[in-house]
């Protein structure tokens, strides 16, 4: 069994983290660090995990245990991965951080599993795609086959869980309540990553990204828009997809009247996603889990990716309440 260790183990990708790994066929969990929580019962934090023999261990504990065959999940924030990764991988541990702080590096593998499976495998250390790039991405990379678009617009909503395990998001969460609240206006974090990987995948057009933290738990749904100089072959599109997702188990490329529902992937790592043409324009919608598909599943995807096991092993359960 290939351990794996948690860093940041307190926060709402790390519990969701710790509960996939806990059911994982071919996986231990191995220690859970927090410094805000260290010493204390992961079961009294996170309901989900109730039921769970685990303690979360203090700052450096990771570091401590660490052998040449172990994976570490890294679900702290970028300063920190920056800190302890390096040593982590010196040791010959492998790893896949959920933080910003690599996803920008080109030595390192871009964790969206569905389009580099074979970089992940091979890499000893996987940036895991933020939420947002998450759902963009899906909808909009099979596009390339198509054509250059010359615009790109993406309107998405993302659940509350995407601010954080913080008193802040508390606070927020009282806030949006009976609210659609934009965020992020004049230049959100995850833009550029979205930007640079829909370059990478063969779409140079510009990007107008409007974020948006709607009143649930979690779930994201985002709206992107590719426009065309002319009309868009409707069935070409159509055919695009579906060779783009024929094997991949965790994306459902909806056919007829059906639209993509949060409600249906949440607690998965499941994406659904819609695609309509209209003229020269391009509308797909993607459904994921900000906290499955957008963190945590796709962490353990990769997981899968990195050590051969089938890629849906540990992802079959389902969530059926919040973290």
């Amino acid at each position: 069994m290939t351990r794996v260790h948690v860093t940041g183990a307190a926060g709402y990708a790390a519990a969701e983290a710790i509960r996939l790994l806990h059911a994982h066929p071919f996986v231990e969990v191995g220690v859970l660090e927090s410094r805000s929580h260290a010493g204390e019962e992961v079961a009294n934090h996170f309901p989900l995990l109730r039921k769970t023999p685990y303690r979360f261990a203090p700052p450096g504990s990771v570091a401590a245990a660490v052998r040449s065959d172990d994976v570490v999940i890294a679900a702290g924030g970028a300063e920190e991965s920056r800190a302890s990764l390096p040593a982590l991988l010196a040791r010959g541990a492998r790893a896949i951080d959920l933080s910003a702080a690599f996803r920008a590096d080109e030595s390192v593998a871009y964790g969206l599993s569905e389009w580099q499976r074979d970089a992940i495998a091979r890499a000893q250390l996987v940036a895991n795609p933020g939420c947002y790039p998450t759902a963009a991405l899906l909808a909009l990379l099979p596009l390339a086959s198509i054509g250059a678009p010359r615009q790109i617009v993406v309107d998405a909503k993302s659940g509350i869980t995407g601010a954080g395990r913080t008193p802040q998001a508390g606070s927020l969460f009282a806030e949006v309540s009976g609210e659609i609240r934009p965020y992020g206006l004049t230049g959100h974090r995850h833009q550029p990553e979205m930007e640079r990987y829909l370059r990478a995948g063969g779409i140079g057009a510009a990007v107008t990204f409007t974020p948006h933290v709607v009143p649930i738990s979690r779930g994201m749904l985002a709206d992107a828009y590719a426009i065309f100089e002319e009309p868009v072959d409707g069935d070409a599109v159509a055919v695009a997809f579906r060779h783009a997702y024929a094997n991949s188990p965790f994306v459902r490329v909806l056919a007829g009247a059906s639209a993509p529902s949060v409600a249906a992937v949440a607690g998965t790592n499941d994406a659904e996603i819609r695609v309509d043409v209209a003229g020269a324009v391009v509308r797909v919608i993607c459904a994921i889990d900000n906290l499955g598909k957008g963190a945590a599943g796709q962490a353990v995807q990769n997981l899968n990716l990195m050590l051969g096991f089938p890629e849906e092993s540990g992802l079959s359960d389902r969530a059926v309440v919040v973290v």
